[in-house]
């Protein structure tokens, strides 16, 4: 029987001296539950994704001595730990440490090049499967995608003998993908009558959100064991790999991978355990419950771990900003967040009464700061040049831009940190200010469609008692920058406008084949016209959490000049 721990731990890219003081607590606490082998995600050591860190020698050296002082302290059970080494090439490796010295260090075989993944900007593949010999079990390590590919664990199997996968991973969060991975991996038990042992990280790192999630699979497919999401875990389990007992020698039906299968011995078993675990199983979370802690984990770890004490926010009155104050609140504590309304003549009573009354709800500290003095201001300076002409988009930004000059002038004078308020659906369009509503250091609805903000917000009410005002999800949206402005002026109705920006924006679909879909010539048209046209804005704009396959940014990397329509 072998008892395996997972580690799914929230680490801090560049904390080299903290992350290692992690590894080992929560090494000890493996050691605690009896566990033989405890696996911590990839590239726990550095932190993930380092991006151009890796291009850095001192700190690949540095890596390099954490793992040296790691493996010198680890005694009575092995650890899998993940860091970046030179060796013919830069390599995403995998180190089996115990007995106070490495002794296996395995290397990733695909490295992922799409999306938010540049791991071919920094890696090079390895050209060897591993298998670790522990006693009479035999152990196929991989890195994350490893995994998702059917080479390496049908090599693993075929030809090193393999009784369980173990793969450590830091794989990023979109909507649904818990699900995705475990059909993934369920299908990769179940094909090579292995166990698989999946280890996640979990955590905010600038845009990205990890899950954790961590699983172990049984050869029939059944999940035995499952992390906590959005939550620092361990996860154990005892596996009776003798289920599966097979010999290491290769068969003649063992396929013809490129690469081949490398074999280390620890020279150590498992331990004999007198009575079983009972194991983690921990519930998955449905869709909103799940998005939303998404949004918690991503917005807390961006703000401490960056070194914030205090974010502001522009509290319009509008679903948006109301949606914000609550994820604030929940994942910082409302002594944390500061509400700031800023009407002008064009804000409706109500707007200011719903934004005091999410406040209060909240618990969180608000101000009014009325911008009506400095936009007489700007009117007057401007009044010479702008004579005669019709009041338009120039007057309805000078009054977001002032907005962003406030709460950029509180940031500067308290080191709070500004969260904006504009969601994807905006995004896309470019129905946001530059330097007005964009100012900012943190967007949290970056990637939520406006439809999925009522929804999520409408979650957050259900959840305790309700803090959103019910005014807030009645009234229609609108910027209020003009008498009697609404959203639906401008852009589409957003039930519309959302399905047409999911299929151009996150699966790429042509013109021809939304219209096809239902969607008339002239909307999806001018949708698309819009979505290109406004690339320069989004370029300019604060980061954001990402929530879908496909979020600005990173994930799609369209040029600001660009005449192909």
């Amino acid at each position: 029987m072998l008892r395996i721990a997972l580690a799914q731990v929230n680490f801090v890219v560049g904390d080299i001296k903290g992350n290692r003081a992690k590894i080992l607590a929560w090494t000890e606490r493996a050691k605690k539950a009896h566990a033989d082998i405890v696996a911590f995600p990839e590239l726990a050591i550095p932190g993930y994704p380092a991006e151009d860190l890796l291009l850095r020698r001192d700190f690949l050296d540095d890596c390099l001595l954490s793992l040296d002082a790691i493996a010198k302290r680890v005694r009575g059970i092995w650890v899998v730990v993940g860091l970046p080494r030179l060796a013919d090439g830069l390599r995403n490796s995998a180190a089996f440490v115990g007995g106070g010295k490495v002794v296996a260090i395995c290397d990733k075989i695909h490295l992922p090049n799409y999306g938010v993944f540049d791991e071919k900007r920094y890696f090079t593949p390895a050209e060897h499967a591993c298998v670790i010999k522990f006693g009479t079990a035999r152990i196929g390590l991989s890195i994350c995608e490893d995994l998702w590919f059917e080479d390496v664990a049908r090599a693993q199997v075929r030809r090193g003998g393999a009784q369980v996968l173990l793969n450590i991973s830091s794989s990023p969060y979109h909507a649904g993908k818990g699900s995705e991975r475990e059909d993934i991996f369920r299908e990769r038990a179940t094909t090579n009558d292995a166990y698989v042992a999946y280890v996640n990280l979990i955590g905010g790192q600038d845009e990205l959100v990890f899950d954790g999630h961590s699983l172990v699979i049984d050869p029939g497919g059944g999940v035995i064991a499952r992390g906590r999401q959005f939550c620092e875990d361990l996860v154990v389990a005892d596996i009776d790999y003798s289920r599966v007992r097979r010999t290491a020698r290769a068969r003649p039906n063992a396929g013809t991978s490129a690469f081949t299968v490398k074999a280390f011995d620890s020279k150590s078993s498992p331990r004999l355990h007198r009575s079983t675990i009972e194991p983690s199983m921990a519930r998955p979370m449905d869709p909103l419950e799940e998005i939303y802690a998404a949004l918690l984990t991503g917005a807390h770890d961006y703000v401490r771990k960056n070194g914030f004490k205090k974010v502001v926010i522009g509290l319009s009155g509008g679903i948006d900003s109301a949606l914000v104050a609550a994820i604030a609140a929940d994942a910082l504590g409302r002594d944390s967040v500061v509400g700031v309304s800023m009407p002008s003549r064009y804000s409706s009573a109500g707007s200011v009464t719903d934004a005091r009354s999410l406040a209060r709800n909240l618990g969180i500290k608000f101000m009014k700061l009325s911008i009506e003095d400095a936009f007489k201001a700007y009117l007057r300076t401007l009044g010479g040049v702008f004579r005669d002409l019709r009041p338009d988009a120039a007057e309805e930004n000078i009054q977001a831009r002032i907005r962003g000059n406030v709460l950029m002038a509180l940031s500067n004078k308290f080191g709070w940190l500004v969260l904006t308020t504009g969601n994807k659906s905006e995004l896309a369009m470019g129905y946001c200010t530059l330097y007005g509503d964009l100012a900012g250091g943190f967007a949290i609805l970056k990637d939520v469609p406006k439809t999925l903000v009522y929804e999520l917000a409408a979650y957050r009410n259900s959840v305790g008692k309700p803090v959103i005002p019910q005014a807030v999800f009645t009234k229609p949206p609108s910027a209020e920058l003009r008498p009697n402005q609404k959203d639906e002026d401008t852009l589409p109705p957003y039930a519309i406008l959302d399905p047409v920006l999911e299929m151009y924006v996150v699966r790429d679909m042509a013109v021809d084949e939304i219209v096809g879909a239902g969607y008339g010539r002239g909307l999806v048209g001018r949708v698309a016209r819009l979505v290109d046209g406004n690339e320069y804005k989004r370029r300019q704009g604060p980061p954001g959490i990402r929530l879908t396959p496909k979020a600005f940014g990173k994930d799609r990397r369209m040029p600001l000049t660009n005449r192909y329509r």
